[in-house]
């Protein structure tokens, strides 16, 4: 595999191997992107990029991370979404969208003004997760989800499906990592259920696979389906009976495939706070590797890829058949076209920037 060979899912062509990975932008209004967005995603598929994936955009208004996050529940952001996706698909990339819920971890700040729960009479909203436990120390208690609710959320995730294809994107990846609802329902240190949905391997997936079963019912068979899960807490992993493991993710892995899913978005943390995390170049890779291996399903990698060099390492090593660029697509939205220049491959320009190349 090369960096800038195509890669093909379903009826899909990525014109290369680097993907946008969804990066939160905190800037919409009800949930209704604006200008901002269309010129943050645009300008990264006018970069070169093959995929450009829209920031975590949520199911419901309930399952927003901030005020200030996309949705995806109703007609208005669908109208507002079908701009972005029309400049996005005439760049020749791909434009997808991560549908998500935040869970216990919803009513947030945005970043810039603490990211910590909203407080009392600043517009906070009721938090849903499957158990009554608290993010962190000062975060609101969430309610546990009755029948009820599972339904909703499942219902919720189906409809939003739905409205991603009206709103003209081609790719869809469902959010079950970063400690959001789903991660919480997969992992044994926020899931304290005992019924059908906690306890064991079966259950704690269960919510996940109801949810992925009802996407695909809806998501045309044309088109990819994509899951991003945190392969590790990286915490309380003693005999696999506490946190979230490698282990348990590639036998995630493949459950899922049979369900429709094509790859595995594969980042790692956030259910638990104060945990060490040994950040360096690449730390997640192995974990996308290891499922890409063991499990014998598409990965992507993601995790403080910065260089050219780097990146195609990875996809030519087989530890990843994609590299999905965040913080360093923020600094540099032409990201794929360095890379391009600096591993000295030819990457097509848009015919009004093609003086510069």
């Amino acid at each position: 595999m090369d960096l800038f060979t195509p890669f093909a899912q379903r009826s899909l062509a990525l014109r290369n191997r680097i993907v946008v990975a969804p990066m939160c932008q905190y800037s919409a209004n009800d949930g209704v992107p604006d200008d901002w967005h269309l010129v943050h995603l645009g300008s990264r598929a006018v970069g070169g990029a093959a995929a450009v994936i829209a920031e975590a955009t949520a199911i419901s208004p309930e399952g927003r991370i901030s005020p200030g996050d996309t949705g995806i529940w109703n007609d208005a952001q669908v109208a507002a979404w079908q701009p972005i996706t029309a400049f996005i698909r005439g760049q020749q990339a791909i434009a997808g969208v991560q549908l998500a819920h935040a869970g216990r971890k919803a009513s947030a700040q945005r970043p810039w003004e603490g990211g910590g729960p909203l407080p009392a009479g600043h517009g906070e909203w009721t938090t849903v997760a499957p158990s009554a436990i608290a993010f962190d120390q000062g975060w609101h208690i969430p309610q546990a989800l009755d029948e009820a609710g599972l339904r909703k959320v499942v219902d919720d995730f189906r409809e939003a499906a739905k409205r991603a294809l009206a709103a003209g994107f081609q790719l869809v990846e469902v959010h079950a990592a970063h400690g959001y609802l789903l991660h919480q329902f997969l992992s044994p240190l926020s899931n304290h259920r005992t019924d059908a949905y906690g306890g064991s391997f079966e259950n704690r997936t269960r919510l996940l696979r109801e949810v992925l079963a009802a996407v695909r019912e809806v998501w045309p068979d044309t088109l990819p389906l994509w899951l991003r899960i945190s392969a590790t807490d990286w915490a309380g992993e003693k005999d696999g009976k506490d946190g979230w493991t490698i282990e348990q993710s590639v036998r995630l892995a493949r459950e899922v495939e049979p369900l429709g899913v094509d790859l595995i978005d594969v980042s790692s943390g956030g259910v638990v706070s104060h945990v060490k995390i040994p950040i360096a170049p690449g730390y997640q890779v192995p974990f996308a590797a290891c499922i890409r291996r063991e499990a014998g399903i598409a990965t992507g990698a993601v995790g403080l890829i910065t260089e050219s060099e780097q990146a195609a390492a990875i996809v030519d090593n087989g530890e990843a058949d994609l590299v999905l660029i965040a913080r360093e697509s923020l600094r540099d939205p032409y990201f794929p076209r360095r890379a391009a220049q600096e591993l000295g491959q030819s990457l097509p320009a848009p015919v009004q920037y093609q003086r510069a190349w």
